[in-house]
């Protein structure tokens, strides 16, 4: 019996299976000055690395998010906030983002 087909889709992700992450322990200033420049030059702190070694960096357009690890406590804590149930986390979610906005916006 053969290997069952992959999808189309995923033909192209067999490079990035096989891909290793590899963290650094550098001193606070390395870490500050890696995160500044990619700051500066709208990177991602790792493609900022491979800037530095440079590797070839992706210039397929990313979504540009922000990202934080929220527990059960964190969602009942800004459900009170928002006067929202703690179990509605998409609710949540876009008043966290309104949230967000409105702090860059200097709101």
């Amino acid at each position: 019996m053969s290997a069952p087909q992959k999808p189309p889709r995923w033909l192209g992700s067999d490079a990035a299976l096989h891909a290793v992450q590899v963290a650094f322990d550098v001193e606070a200033t390395v870490l500050e000055a890696v995160r500044h420049a990619a700051f500066e030059n709208n990177l991602s702190n790792s493609d900022q690395i491979r800037k530095i070694l440079g590797l070839l960096v992706s210039r397929r357009p990313k979504r540009p998010r922000l990202t934080v690890s929220l527990t059960q406590e964190d969602y009942e804590t800004l459900g009170e906030r928002y006067g929202l149930d703690a179990k509605d986390r998409l609710a949540i979610k876009e008043r966290v983002t309104r949230e967000l906005i409105d702090f860059a916006s200097g709101k």
